[in-house]
């Protein structure tokens, strides 16, 4: 029902209106005010090229997180590359200067997980990293607070006593005629030729890691293990004065020269390995030194170890006279 103003009366009449007219009405509305919304975000959106208040407020803080993943990128990549310089370090200087393995690749790797999120990923390998070398540098550590020892270790001096006249070098290391089969092979010693019973010392300090009596090959044999990469191995000897498992200091004596095993005559087969490989014994004596000099070598390194059976110093000093 609605008011209509009669202009022939001149008075307002009551207009009875069908009730479908104000539904249409009502919806006609609604459609006019959702075309208005509609044309408002086109122009706001498409026209102008502005977002949304919430679409705005989303992409500002996605641009503060991105930021943030950024900086965090930024900062894993500096640990990186410190930790792979620490690791290049501990590789190519700790650990060579202490005759260590290097740590494999696959160990200071973490596991890719393919479904994690790669900055995540990231973070955990990089802790692995850091925790594995972490553990390598306590190793490191551990080491060097004994590394005063690593000079007494290392061999530096010749395994028979250097007398002018009691012995000579009968092969020395390297390539030669093989004097019992023939042929050329690579000789991994020197081998110094003296009277069977000429007294073998050790060269540097260490634990014996293996004592073997053959007739075949070495023949009667020694290995000690120094330490810090270097092993020495004495064979060919006709007496084994040390069992597996002893400590020994420079100097002590061993065993005897012989000629056990593959040997055409009496001679110490002396051989030096770092790492496993072997190398110029050479290298580590002065058989040019005197026995004044060689047993002031020895008894410095006794006096420093404190005290300990004299019964090889007397004896070197006996071949002395």
């Amino acid at each position: 029902m609605r008011y209509v103003f009669n202009p022939i009366t001149l008075q307002y009449e009551v207009r009875e209106e069908p009730r479908y007219t104000r539904y249409v009405r009502t919806v006609l509305t609604i459609a006019v005010a959702a075309g208005l919304c509609v044309l408002y975000f086109w122009l706001y959106t498409s026209v102008l090229g502005w977002d949304l208040p919430k679409t705005a407020r989303l992409k500002k803080e996605n641009a503060r997180w991105q930021s943030k993943i950024a900086v965090a990128e930024r900062q894993m990549d500096i640990m990186e590359e410190t930790l792979e310089g620490i690791e290049e370090r501990d590789d190519n200087v700790y650990r060579s200067i202490f005759g260590m393995n290097v740590i494999p690749a696959e160990v200071k790797a973490a596991k890719q997980d393919p479904q994690a999120d790669p900055l995540i990923s990231r973070l955990n390998s990089l802790t692995k990293r850091a925790y594995v070398q972490s553990m390598a540098l306590d190793e490191v550590y551990g080491i060097a607070v004994n590394a005063g020892d690593m000079v007494s270790h290392i061999p530096a001096v010749p395994p028979i006593l250097p007398k002018k006249g009691s012995f000579h070098v009968a092969s020395p290391f390297g390539y030669r005629t093989d004097p019992v089969y023939g042929g050329t092979r690579f000789h991994a010693g020197q081998d110094l030729a003296a009277d069977v019973g000429y007294p073998v010392y050790v060269t540097g300090d260490g634990v014996v890691e293996k004592v073997e009596y053959s007739f075949t090959g070495y023949g009667n044999e020694i290995v000690i293990d120094h330490g810090f990469g270097y092993k020495t191995r004495y064979a060919h000897l006709s007496r084994i004065d040390v069992a597996k498992g002893m400590k020994v200091l420079r100097g002590d004596q061993i065993g005897a020269v012989g000629r056990t095993g593959k040997a055409t005559g009496p001679h110490l087969h002396y051989e030096v390995l770092y790492k496993g490989n072997a190398i110029n014994p050479y290298s580590f004596m002065n058989l040019d030194m005197t026995v004044e000099e060689y047993i002031a070598m020895i008894t410095r390194r006794r006096e420093e170890s404190g005290p300990k059976t004299k019964s090889t110093l007397e004896l070197l000093k006996g071949h002395g006279r």
